[in-house]
């Protein structure tokens, strides 16, 4: 087994999980099997726990495993499926060290940080780096490592001083160091520095680890001649110096490594000159040029609790942007916040409201993400009704779906007293209820989680015949609250579809209203599965629909093919920030005020579609 080790320097949200997910992809296209593994230095066992606002979204795996952001990057870039144990906190590792030792398995030894954490962290790495996650059997051939946080952090010790010893350990030609640091440009001298990399580099050789790769973050192209500085005072070869500067959008990263001939540098020092092919990423690199031609917009109104912060919805955005892609179609993202389009509002801040009502009136489909608690629950009932009331082309995702069933029940069954229990425990006419899956005094991992199947009961509906005509689909789940079975009856009656259930046909995981161009709520999160170049079904359905082109789609053998055009010329304008998906760290022009997840404070709908970072 081969490893690569990301770290980061200097400052944080430098964009090592991009990072990290290129490398991978470059890996792959050279003929490499490749998986992964996320480090998060912090206490907590998994991100399960963690606000949005905190942490960005909770990533949801196969096996129900609440994961780091980042190991969604790993999964939409390599296309493959990891496990909760590709994700390692300092919480997993000493929980699983305290077990071994109130066990009993350290024979009365005093248990300390060195060797038994340490020893913890590499034998997690060397068992979970063999699990095969690209579908085949047998180990992958190179594990891409991320170490969260920056060189220097109190919290990430342990893992530097456990990775310094398994890199000695596993031998040169096995482990490769790529080391993500900032050169930035002071506006008053204008020239590029390169003092705060060296230091980060210092910092990284006296805690025992020594960078084989540097990957620079910058807004413009390295010169010459600061390459040559770097690998003067980093001891690190000029042609293992890499640029990652600004792009137009995240799928260019890739082909910014094979333009610098990176894979050739991590090859060499991997020693796989003899396994390993000249990487083809000509589907790639066309993706990326369709994505930058793009003309024509497409406006959909995200109406969300968490619109403050982009990350906390990453792979709603994602699974947009591939779904507007294979539409060829421009994003344009409209924030709602869901408060701004209550009556409270409306008193308080009536500018605010009409903005926010004009946003979702000029919106060409509306879309409810999930969500958790009772605060913008009014304003996402009104978003429903308005799309279900004017035809508007809507999805709701897990508590979009439960928002949509309230609002039906309200509207249409005239039942004003309709709620959910999780906002009023006590209402007398429960339409979606906790469900006995879950826990409801312990919150960690506690929910509806991970892969369940659904099996479509309308083999004629927009949601099986955008799957392809199935008879079943395995999708994400991450709820605890789930529709009343017993009031599905009245619901049928009046119109409403319940075209997708369970194995037991108690839970009701897709819901349609046949009388709408398209208005569908599902129960899981169909977002964590799309891919660049394989979209998720419901996403293609949403923005096909905003765009017109359903009919097309349902009618079209194969949904992709049939929608981007394969031959896009390069000549077209790059998209502006009016619109355009900025990525986490790379967008244009947005190196300066960029953290892990906050560039500016100011993500609410402003009207110009723009997305906030990553």
């Amino acid at each position: 087994m081969k490893y690569v080790l990301v770290t980061g320097g200097v400052v944080s949200g430098l964009g090592k999980g991009v990072t990290a997910s290129s490398i991978g992809v470059v890996l792959k296209a050279c003929g490499l099997r490749v998986t992964s593994i996320k480090i998060d230095p912090y206490l907590n066992t998994d991100a399960g726990t963690m606000s949005p606002f905190e942490h960005g979204e909770v990533f949801v795996l196969d096996d129900g495993g609440e994961v780091d952001l980042d190991l969604g990057n790993y999964e939409r870039f390599l296309d493959i499926k990891l496990t909760r144990d590709n994700n390692i906190t300092t919480g997993k590792i000493y929980q699983s060290v305290i077990d071994k030792e109130r066990k009993g398995d350290y024979l009365g030894k005093t248990v300390q940080v060195v060797p038994h954490i340490t020893d913890a962290i590499q034998e997690w790495i060397e068992r979970v780096a063999v699990i095969p996650v690209d579908g085949e059997e047998g180990p992958a051939d190179v594990c891409v490592i991320e170490l969260g946080g920056t060189i220097g952090d109190i919290e990430s010790m342990p893992f530097i001083e456990a990775l310094g010893q398994f890199s000695y350990r596993v031998g040169p030609g096995n482990f490769c160091l790529v080391h993500v640091s900032l050169v930035p440009v002071l506006n008053v001298v204008g020239e590029q520095k390169t003092k705060p990399t060296q230091h980060s580099v210092r910092g990284l050789r006296g805690l025992g680890l020594i960078p084989n790769i540097l990957a620079c973050r910058s807004a413009k192209p390295l010169e010459e001649n600061v390459k040559e500085k770097l690998s003067q005072f980093c001891h690190v070869p000029v042609s293992n110096i890499i640029t990652l500067y600004d792009v137009t959008n995240i799928w260019h990263i890739p082909l910014l490594l094979k333009k610098q001939r990176a894979h050739e540098a991590l090859i060499k020092v991997l020693d796989l000159q003899r396994v390993a092919k000249e990487p083809m990423l000509e589907e790639w690199m066309r993706r990326a040029e369709i994505y930058d031609t793009l003309q024509d917009p497409v406006r959909i109104a995200m109406v969300g609790k968490y619109t403050g912060l982009s990350d906390s919805y990453l792979s709603v955005l994602k699974a947009l942007l591939h779904a507007s892609v294979a539409c060829h179609r421009k994003l344009v993202v409209d924030w709602i916040a869901a408060t701004d389009l209550e009556e409270n509002t409306e008193i308080e801040a009536p500018e605010v409201h009409k903005k926010a009502w004009d946003l979702l009136k000029a919106a060409d489909g509306v879309l409810v993400p999930g969500g958790f608690g009772d605060r913008g629950v009014k304003g996402k009932i009104l978003a429903s009704k308005y799309a279900r009331e004017n035809k508007v082309p809507y999805l709701g995702i897990c508590l979009g779906m439960q928002i949509a069933i309230i609002e039906f029940a309200r509207s249409v069954l005239n039942l004003p007293h309709a709620n959910s229990t999780e906002f009023d425990p006590d209402t007398t006419t429960p339409c979606v209820i906790f469900m006995p899956e879950g826990s409801k005094t312990h919150m960690g991992g506690t929910m509806r989680l991970g892969s369940r199947r659904t099996y479509f009961d309308v083999s004629s509906c927009k949601a099986a015949k955008l799957y392809g005509n199935v008879s079943y689909v395995d999708e994400r789940h991450r709820h605890r609250y789930e529709v009343n079975p017993h009031m599905v009856p009245e619901f049928e009656k009046a119109g409403l579809a319940f075209v997708g259930k369970d194995e037991t046909r108690k839970r009701m995981e897709i819901i349609e209203l046949p009388s709408h161009p398209y208005f569908i709520g599902v129960q899981f999160h169909p977002e964590f599965k799309s891919r660049p170049g394989k979209p998720s079904a419901l996403f293609l359905g949403l923005i096909a629909a905003s765009c017109g082109q359903l009919d097309t789609l349902l009618r079209a053998p194969s949904h992709h093919d049939n929608l981007v055009p394969r031959h896009i010329s390069t000549n077209g304008s790059h998209i502006t920030s009016n619109g355009s998906v900025p990525t986490k760290s790379f967008q244009n022009g947005n190196l300066k005020k960029h953290t892990k997840s906050l560039a500016n404070g100011n993500f609410h709908s402003n009207g110009n579609g723009m997305l906030p970072s990553h």
